[in-house]
């Protein structure tokens, strides 16, 4: 007879910047919770590991993107890949996570008993199915897959002679000292390959469909270097992260509030970057409002600055086919090429690509609610992890990890085993991101949960307002159904769901 699958209190899914944030979270709020880390790949460090190509680096500043509570030590406020790598191996190391985490682990499937009140998690360990077992599940294996990112079907791909490649798996061996290079694209990933490989290449071309926002800053805060020589590093981390939390917060509802100033005050200071008699109306000025689609990061003016060298350059057009040499753009014009670089986006994965199920029906995370951007509606025991779009995304992970842990032990303390959002009959809902109009996110809307009308049912892009609802409100929900037992009776008193569960 086969043993029965090792048991945890909880499971982690990925063991990426959210994976060993919420572990770190988990041991220090929660110490008596036996746990692992159920990691895909053969590393930590997520997004951070997977990406290699010329110049990668964080598009938000490390004073956020950073641990709460882990200062940033590093100079630069927009680091690169392999240092943030390197910071967030060192968290795991230093509180022992490392230790907890199972490599190629790739979960694959999970499923739910309400019988037992427990999750039977089936991850592929070297190709062979095994099993695991925990009370609570924590997704935390980002939004996109890592397979292979989002490529458009592009005609006649198999005439081009040169090399094509996507940045989320960029060949070691990729030579393109010399080589005509045109990049695909202009969301972050772009504007982080143009000035990256700008200085080697014979030149490089940034094709893009429709102009982007960008914003300069400098790649190291004059504010941090004197906060550092006056005050202990912590005390200075803590201030310098709060002054661009409050920054983040104004800067991006002043630029919503005021759109149309906002457009022109982006618009000239991206022309002031640029050289005399630019053509900024095509290539800079986008069709739609800022922060409707994340804006992009430019530090020290790398991408203008390469723009004014000469060496690289901005085409502004659609592309009607691939050719032997190049891509021939509906406007006739040819652009020849050795090297084409797909930096077309991502393709999102909600859950890391894992089936669930609970009691036995599939459970489908586009036809659920989300509560409070943590749980789903009808998904018992799960909490997963999705970051600010339009803020650093490690803000809102450690408000939730602080979140799950209050939930743990509340549940803990009052002797409940389970616990599920319940949505009231009826709810309207819209797409979770409605307000971005972003291709990554438009194209998978069907898949992601949706929200409803107002708290808990609605996911604020404000980091003030869900301090409050995630760190201080009372856990104790009328939209939560807690059961003491398996398969015990309706909750009674504060503990009653909004409507009876099915």
């Amino acid at each position: 007879m086969a043993p029965p699958p090792e048991h945890f209190d909880v499971l982690i899914v990925g063991a990426g910047l959210s994976g060993i944030g919420a572990a770190v979270h988990l041991q220090k709020r929660c110490p008596g919770k036996r746990y692992a880390i159920l990691e895909g790949r053969a590393a930590s460090g997520g997004t951070w590991d997977l990406f290699r190509y010329p110049g990668v680096r964080s598009d938000s500043d490390m004073y956020t993107l950073g641990y709460a509570f882990r200062p940033w030590r590093d100079k630069k406020a927009i680091a690169d890949g392999p240092s943030i790598l390197n910071y967030l191996r060192g968290v795991a190391t230093d509180y022992g996570v490392d230790k907890k985490i199972r490599y190629r682990h790739l979960v694959t499937e999970a499923s739910w008993s309400s019988q037992t009140a427990r999750w039977t998690v089936t991850a592929l360990h070297d190709g062979a199915p095994v099993l695991r077992t925990c009370n609570f599940l924590w997704m935390c294996s980002g939004y996109y897959c890592y397979d292979a990112g989002y490529t458009p079907d592009f005609a006649d791909t198999d005439r081009y002679k040169g090399r094509i490649v996507h940045p989320q798996h960029w060949p070691e061996d990729l030579d393109y000292a010399d080589k005509r290079v045109v990049v695909i694209g202009s969301g972050a990933t772009a504007v982080t390959l143009i000035p990256a490989m700008a200085d080697k290449t014979q030149h490089i071309t940034m094709l893009q469909r429709s102009p982007t926002y960008m914003f300069s800053m400098p790649a190291e805060s004059r504010i941090a270097k004197r906060l550092q020589r006056l005050l202990p590093t912590d005390l200075a981390y803590r201030l310098v992260r709060w002054e661009r939390i409050l920054f983040q917060l104004f800067s991006f509802a002043i630029t919503r509030l005021m759109k149309k100033n906002s457009k022109q005050k982006l618009i000239r200071l991206m022309r002031e970057q640029l050289p005399p008699d630019y053509d900024v109306e095509t290539h800079f000025t986008p069709t739609y409002f800022p922060w409707e689609q994340r804006l992009c990061l430019t530090p020290d003016e790398d991408l203008f600055a390469a723009i004014r060298t000469g060496r690289a350059s901005v085409v502004t057009d659609h592309i009607e086919r691939f050719t032997e040499d190049g891509v021939r753009l509906t406007s006739g014009e040819e652009l020849k090429a050795d090297i084409i670089v797909t930096a077309t986006g991502l393709a999102v994965e909600p859950l890391g690509g894992a089936a669930l199920t609970v009691d036995g029906r599939r459970f489908e995370p586009g036809k659920a609610i989300t509560y409070k951007g943590v749980m789903m509606s009808g998904a018992p025991n799960m909490a997963s992890i999705f970051g600010y779009l339009n803020a650093s995304w490690t803000l809102r992970s450690d408000l939730i990890s602080e979140y799950v842990c209050r939930l743990l032990n509340y549940m803990d303390r009052r002797g409940y085993q389970s616990v599920t959002p319940v949505a009231p009959e009826n709810i309207a809902t819209s797409n979770i991101f409605e307000a971005f109009s972003s291709g990554y996110i438009v194209r998978v809307a069907d898949k992601l949960p949706k929200q409803g009308p107002r708290a808990p049912w609605r996911q604020p892009q404000n980091y003030l307002l869900e301090i409050y609802r995630l760190r201080f409100a009372p856990v104790a929900d009328r939209a939560l159904a807690f059961d003491a037992a398996p398969s015990s009776a309706e909750p009674s008193g504060a503990e009653k769901p909004l409507t009876a569960r099915a």
